[in-house]
């Protein structure tokens, strides 16, 4: 399993726009192979960057799968009159689910194949 992290810097005065439109293009990320689930957060530290988590099956499916496809440019073009900046994105590896509270298996916590989480 892989988790992708993506920190979306987002203009202050567009936090509101930038929700919706990631909420119209999701159904893209969603359906990509080897897609597993996604979170999206905004930093409380730091408000203007929100963290975008996918769940993968493979890097393969991310890079180059979704990231060579149509449907991850039809994303980018949604999302990128909201960036302050070029988006940083980089990859962890990980367990097939997260321990958490009461050891809870990760689509309880987020990370479900069909919702996004907002802050």
């Amino acid at each position: 399993m892989i988790y992708e992290i993506a920190v979306l810097p987002v203009r202050e005065e567009h936090f509101t726009h930038f929700r919706s439109a990631f909420a119209k293009v999701a159904p893209l990320l969603s359906r990509a192979k080897g897609y597993r689930g996604h979170v999206l957060a905004q930093g409380i530290e730091t408000p203007h960057r929100f963290n975008l988590i996918v769940r993968w099956q493979s890097l393969e499916d991310h890079t180059p799968g979704f990231e060579e496809s149509e449907d991850h440019r039809l994303f980018m073009e949604g999302l990128q009159d909201y960036f302050s900046e070029e988006p940083t994105v980089y990859h962890l590896e990980g367990p097939a689910f997260a321990m958490g509270e009461h050891d809870a298996p990760d689509s309880a916590i987020g990370f479900g194949n069909t919702g996004s989480k907002s802050s």
